[in-house]
């Protein structure tokens, strides 16, 4: 029998990530589990142009860009449904931080928007939901934006 006791749903806030956290809310609410809705607000240092866009430190910067990520985190759980929900925001790569984030946790299933992005765009661009199913501690549920039974629950 599977046992859910801890979802991670990491989100975006795209339209793909809305599929994900609806498909979250609801598998949390079937199985009883503890829903972890988490936000990684992309580090700029980390990028490659960084350096000469923001010479100065960013760090008053980076505290509103969490605050607003956590705020808008809290606006995804409606208070109908008891508005509980663990709300993470961390600063780093998406992907590292996701998978740091499910392993410190004990996470038991990652639910992941995925863009399905044609085979140029993701050679260009990557996949966070790609490099999460290939190194995450535990089960990663991708849900495509497309999936009508997802927007249907949101």
């Amino acid at each position: 029998m599977i046992v859910l006791k801890k979802i991670l749903v990491p989100t975006d806030f795209s339209d793909c990530s809305a599929a994900a956290v609806a498909y979250g809310r609801g598998m949390a609410s079937v199985f009883g589990a503890e829903l972890h809705l988490l936000h990684v607000v992309q580090d700029p240092y980390t990028q490659p142009w960084a350096a000469e866009a923001f010479p100065a430190p960013l760090g008053d910067l980076l505290e509103q860009w969490e605050q607003q990520a956590e705020a808008r985190l809290r606006s995804l759980i409606p208070d109908a449904e008891g508005g509980s929900a663990v709300i993470a925001t961390l600063i780093g790569s998406p992907f590292y931080e996701i998978i740091r984030y499910a392993g410190e946790q004990k996470i038991d299933l990652i639910v992941i928007g995925t863009h399905g992005r044609g085979p140029l765009g993701h050679m260009l661009l990557g996949s966070v939901a790609e490099k999460v199913v290939r190194k995450a501690p535990c089960p990663v549920l991708t849900v495509r934006q497309s999936d009508p039974a997802a927007t249907a629950t949101a």
